[in-house]
């Protein structure tokens, strides 16, 4: 079954009224008709419902049942991912997506091929990114749907990051430390952070340590930056989350 985010203004009464983009969708690529079912999911509550009716700008639908989903992991984790090049961003935010990630927020590292200059463009890409977060929060069942922020500097991302517990930095100089043995929770949010395809600075490792980040090993193997969040995320939510539970 087809599933869609709403807010909860577009909650009126026992209907709930899709709106946007998903509109077209829903018209021109799904072809759904008046009386055919879908999901709606609006703050963590998952809401079967039945379309009654399609215009030019919406589509309603009445409720038929609603109950809390349980897709979700028990943990939090936000990805801090080095900008990479092309359309290795788009990736790295569609299979994190799939397998649970909650919040994403781009970093311009020193190492960082790709170099923001025109804000304009850089909300551009940071509207893409959310598209994608979206369209890959419906094809998996998320009952959340993940938030890319806007790109923010490697400062900003310390000041973010200060006070904070559980921040795990995986790094190819490190050989002894694993996120299995290394990492111990202290609440269920956990911060990562991946260097771009130039990898970190030993500059940012450190001051990445003064604020309490651990760094680790994903591995003898150098990994690509678009696959290293992939599988530290995955780590992760397996020793941690919901992923391989039976």
């Amino acid at each position: 079954m087809h599933r869609f985010f709403a807010n909860t203004d577009q909650l009126v009464e026992n209907n709930i009224e899709i709106l946007g983009r998903d509109v077209k969708h829903i018209k021109d690529v799904l072809r759904l008709k008046p009386k055919e079912q879908i999901e709606v999911v609006i703050d963590g509550y998952v809401y079967l419902c039945e379309i009654i009716s399609l215009e030019k700008d919406k589509v309603t639908s009445q409720i038929i049942e609603k109950h809390k989903g349980t897709n979700e992991s028990p943990i939090h984790i936000v990805l801090y991912q080095g900008l990479a090049k092309g359309n290795k961003m788009d990736t790295i935010i569609q299979k994190c997506t799939e397998i649970g990630v909650m919040e994403f927020y781009p970093v311009a590292l020193k190492r960082s091929v790709v170099k923001v200059k025109d804000i304009k463009k850089e909300q551009t890409k940071v509207e893409r990114w959310n598209t994608i977060a979206d369209e890959a929060a419906k094809q998996s069942k998320r009952d959340v749907l993940p938030k890319v922020h806007n790109i923010i500097s490697f400062q900003e991302m310390v000041e973010i990051l200060k006070g904070e517990k559980n921040i795990v930095v995986p790094y190819e100089e490190e050989k002894t430390s694993f996120i299995k043995g290394k990492v111990k929770l202290e609440g269920n949010k956990i911060h990562l952070i991946i260097g771009p395809e130039g990898g970190f600075e030993p500059e940012e490792i450190n001051i990445l340590k003064s604020i309490g980040a651990k760094t680790v090993s994903l591995g003898p193997r150098i990994l690509r930056t678009e696959t290293a969040g992939v599988v530290a995320a995955t780590i992760l939510l397996y020793e941690f989350g919901d992923l391989g539970v039976i």
